[in-house]
């Protein structure tokens, strides 16, 4: 069973923008917002050169990194093409306004990724 840790409400994220989650180890996860108020969670770096993805530009469902302007999806955190590469995504979910992540992927996924 999903144990989900709640990290904000979703007003708390700007519209078209992200909230930084820092976590025990790790990168920190990235938490967006879009027009719509549709919620993603991403590794807050760019599978390019590492860059903050909480940094980018949102628009519909993708952020834009702000070293490089490599378009990435918010629903799979890979990059649209010609480039190349993903970024870890993280299970997110909005009930009543909360926003929480899984407790399990946050304590596990990307854990090693260290930024450079």
């Amino acid at each position: 069973m999903t144990e989900w840790k709640v990290i904000c409400k979703v007003d708390d994220i700007p519209v078209l923008g992200a909230r930084r989650v820092q976590r025990a180890k790790g990168v920190e996860v990235a938490v967006f917002r879009n027009a719509e108020d549709k919620v993603f969670a991403l590794l807050d770096q760019c599978p390019h050169k590492r860059g903050p993805l909480s940094q980018g530009l949102v628009f519909g469902e993708t952020v834009v990194c702000p070293l490089h302007n490599w378009h990435i999806g918010l629903v799979d955190g890979c990059a649209h093409a010609p480039d190349e590469g993903c970024t870890t995504r993280f299970a997110v979910r909005v009930d009543n306004g909360d926003v929480a992540l899984d407790v399990n992927e946050l304590n596990t996924l990307a854990i090693d990724d260290a930024a450079h």
